[in-house]
């Protein structure tokens, strides 16, 4: 249970953290004023000046912040700072620049932590092997069986179940050639050809919807192999992981205001903390890819166009950048009310869910 504990306690914060000092750094780096810059919330623990910059340890570690000045053209300038450091006072592209780091820097430890995981633990292949053949379908007229290992198609090698689906998709229903490997009663490999004609049939997504594909009729047997990688090839299946992380996020972001996906899913901090301290079981390989999925997931939701987010305040530097002007006060005004009113919405209703979910379950 303590594990569990300190590992929200550390990837919850780590990831905040993380999207402040994105925010941080790069108000910094354009000569832009922060009186605070905090790790944690809450009453300080610890805090020393550097420059004109107050760094803190606070109670609560879940995360941090980072205390801009002159965030509003009404705001008060914190003793020692010059309008020339306030935010808000600066061209709408530097605003813009800062409010995006702090989403992009999610996204690049997500990248950075798929890299680490490829380079410690090495690439994870789901094999192309078959675990199950359905009835009257085009793999069981074939004669493929359970158990079955694909190694090629049409004399090409197929390393990995994702190389067999998608050349089955490429082939538009034209027959391939399988070189299948079995193995027979007394553990000898056989290796034989047979040639399956895909059908366009129907099947369901990850997300639950009914789409038509090309399918010969097998489901995989969840066969995994695990090999060592070079700093070259670490950091390709990094950038591939974190790109599907990233596409799979986002296609799920979508799907949620599509309604394909049930809002009763809709998950919040409490679900977060339980699947954290889950995964905390399964060591620390499986902990730092969550993390990375994590990580891509607030980056994403902060780039949500909602007036509070950073989104919001992007659309708000890219109108004045396109339009030459801010957006009018009142404007702007009733915008961050609606923006915090759906937040919170938000919110409560995921942490109802959770609730619910601790409840039934």
């Amino acid at each position: 249970m303590l594990l569990s504990i300190l590992a929200v306690v550390i990837v919850f914060g780590g990831l905040i953290f993380f999207h402040e000092l994105g925010h941080f750094s790069v108000a910094r780096a354009l000569g832009m004023g922060v009186s605070t810059f905090s790790l944690g919330f809450g009453p300080k623990l610890l805090k020393k000046k550097i420059g004109k910059t107050e760094y803190a340890l606070s109670l609560v570690p879940l995360g941090g912040y980072v205390s801009l000045v002159g965030e509003s053209h009404d705001a008060e300038l914190p003793d020692g700072f010059t309008r020339e450091e306030s935010f808000s006072l600066r061209p709408a592209w530097q605003r813009l620049l800062v409010v995006l780091a702090g989403p992009v820097a999610n996204i690049l430890l997500a990248l950075i932590l798929c890299i680490v995981v490829a380079l410690g633990w090495g690439v994870t292949t789901l094999l192309p092997a078959v675990g199950d053949v359905q009835q009257g379908t085009p793999a069981a007229r074939a004669g493929l069986a359970k158990g079955d290992l694909v190694l090629s198609m049409d004399g090409v090698a197929v390393p990995s179940w994702t190389d067999l689906s998608d050349r089955i998709s490429a082939g538009n229903g034209a027959p391939i050639r399988f070189e299948i490997s079995r193995k027979n009663e007394n553990g000898q490999e056989m290796v034989f050809e047979t040639t399956i004609t895909p059908e366009r049939s129907e099947r369901k997504t990850i997300f639950g919807e009914t789409e038509t594909a090309w399918l010969i009729g097998i489901r995989s047997a969840g066969l995994f192999v695990n090999e060592d990688v070079g700093l070259v090839d670490g950091v390709k299946a990094g950038f591939t992981q974190c790109w599907n992380m990233l596409s799979l996020t986002w296609q799920g972001f979508v799907k949620l205001v599509e309604r394909v996906v049930p809002a009763d899913q809709v998950g919040g901090p409490i679900m977060i903390a339980q699947i954290i301290g889950e995964q905390t079981d399964n060591g620390l390989v499986g902990l730092l890819g969550l993390a990375a999925l994590i990580s891509i997931n607030l980056g994403i939701l902060n780039l949500l166009p909602v007036p509070v987010l950073d989104g919001g305040t992007a659309v708000l530097c890219l109108w004045e950048i396109i339009f030459r002007r801010p957006i009018n006060t009142k404007v702007l005004d009733y915008s961050v009310r609606v923006g915090v009113a759906l937040l919170v919405a938000l919110m409560i209703f995921a942490t109802f869910n959770d609730v619910m979910r601790l409840v039934s379950g």
